[in-house]
């Protein structure tokens, strides 16, 4: 290391680099990253069948690779570059020195007609803001994941992910953050709640519809196949939500540390909400549903984080707990399109449903005075602060662009993969699952749930043979246990 990098007028430390700011964005883009990875690759690897263990997992890791080389070469500057429609940035490489070391801008957040940005540049190089926005490409890409795990052809998911990443996420990130038009209109999405969860779940809900339903016996019994791992992927994407709107404001500021707290008050009221909800209506509290209601209160708060007050955000985590649970638990099981589209994880509910509540929350909650340190539109604030119906309309207007955008969208990329590439694996494969896949399984052992039976194992003979074929057996167990493998009986 230099023992000069902290002194003055160094070429690594321009003037305009603020070392805290800086030092915050890359350990906010970490936490985002770390919910990504390992985060939803260990969730989809245990909340689903065993059979389908290790295909989950590998969609979402090779989603996230995948987006990263998609992000340099062309999506970054659609999302964040200089403007080339209304709705989307031109395209270009983000890979030279000369363009990553600089300061990094947001040119087509300026006004039009010119003058400074609307929203303050970032103080660290343009290096920084990519890998935090690539952070949100990627995750995205996985939640839509979700919607289609136990099914979709594993090369049909490998050319998916860069088309749509280029020709869906790039628009609305465009469009709210980099200085499109809905940007520029005033609608609010403080840190994803439309470019990302309504986007994953209309996305995956559309996804879906057009890859088929898994078998009739998957959808009928789909247990998770390690219920504590599934917790430790979900915590490690609570804790990541620290990142995921603590790093929004693209600053170590006052905002970050209001949105910081939010985010954890309303993901464990919402939790709260959900758990008391399932023991009320079923008797017993269940922890995949308590996973779920920590999920639907992360991203029902997202869009206003950093923009209301404290207590607005136990109110959201209450909607957020209640009003998708209602979808997933009542209204799905009324609705002839839910129940025929088969939504493996329910994204539709835990991202589109509490997504779109958050914006239009978000439109009733934010307070002027943190509206005034976030929004390019001067005086901007929520229903309940005299910003009028007005805003709620807008967050409702962009809620409809991010919903006909995705739905069109991927409609079309997946029509023109299903030309070349089977988007559903064949009925012989999804009996089989992850050795059909992948040639590779993520348990040595008997199948999902199933009990072990001394008959079919050949334990049972009496005699010295028997005690010979036990002895077997038990060492067999005893080596598998000794090696680390999880032995499920």
């Amino acid at each position: 290391m230099a023992a000069g990098a902290y002194g003055a007028d160094l070429p690594a430390v321009p003037e305009w680099l603020n070392k805290g700011d800086n030092a915050w964005q890359l350990t906010a883009a970490t936490f985002v990253g770390i919910q990504s990875m390992p985060g939803l690759v260990v969730l989809y690897g245990s909340i689903v069948k065993k059979k389908w263990a290790v295909n989950s997992a590998f969609m979402a890791l090779y989603a996230y690779a995948s987006s990263l080389l998609v992000w340099v070469l062309v999506g970054f500057r659609m999302a964040f570059g200089e403007r080339l429609l209304p709705f989307w940035g031109k395209a270009g490489v983000a890979l030279s020195q000369g363009y990553l070391v600089g300061r990094a801008k947001l040119s087509a957040t300026a006004a039009p007609g010119g003058g400074t940005p609307a929203a303050t540049e970032p103080m660290y190089p343009e290096a920084t803001l990519v890998l935090f926005q690539f952070e949100f490409a990627a995750i995205t890409l996985i939640l839509l994941a979700g919607s289609v795990l136990g099914r979709m052809n594993i090369k049909a998911w490998m050319a998916f992910t860069p088309l749509w990443l280029m020709l869906s996420y790039t628009v609305g990130a465009f469009s709210l953050w980099g200085g499109g038009f809905l940007y520029h209109w005033g609608v609010i999405d403080y840190s994803g709640g439309y470019v990302i969860h309504l986007s994953s779940g209309i996305a995956g809900f559309t996804a879906a519809y057009w890859v088929g339903p898994r078998l009739k016996s998957d959808r009928e019994r789909f247990s998770p196949n390690n219920i504590l791992l599934m917790i430790a992927g979900g915590g490690l994407l609570w804790m990541g939500w620290a990142g995921f709107n603590g790093g929004a404001p693209y600053a170590a500021n006052i905002t970050a540390s209001i949105a910081v707290l939010n985010t954890n008050v309303s993901a464990a009221t919402s939790l709260l909400t959900w758990t008391c909800l399932d023991v009320i209506f079923f008797g017993k509290p269940s922890v995949i549903g308590a996973v779920q209601g920590m999920m639907t209160g992360l991203v029902c708060i997202t869009p206003g984080a950093g923009l209301v007050q404290t207590w607005a955000a136990v109110i959201m985590g209450m909607c957020a707990g209640s009003v998708p649970w209602f979808s997933m638990m009542i209204l799905h099981k009324k609705s002839t399109l839910l129940m025929r589209v088969d939504d493996t994880l329910a994204v539709f509910h835990t991202h589109a449903v509490a997504g779109l509540l958050g914006g239009v929350l978000t439109g009733l909650l934010a307070t002027p005075e943190l509206m005034a340190m976030e929004s390019p539109v001067p005086g901007a604030r929520g229903a309940f602060y005299g910003g009028g119906i007005g805003q709620v309309g807008k967050q409702l207007a962009g809620a409809a662009f991010v919903i006909a955008w995705n739905l069109v969208v991927t409609t079309l990329i997946l029509l023109g993969i299903g030309l070349f590439i089977p988007l559903r694996m064949p009925d012989d494969q999804l009996m089989i699952g992850d050795d059909a896949a992948h040639g590779e399984e993520a348990y040595a052992l008997w199948g999902d749930g199933e009990k072990f039976d001394a008959t079919r194992h050949d334990v049972s003979r009496g005699g010295a043979g028997g005690e010979r074929e036990m002895g077997t057996a038990e060492q067999r167990l005893a080596g598998m246990g000794a090696r680390g493998v999880t032995i499920q009986l």
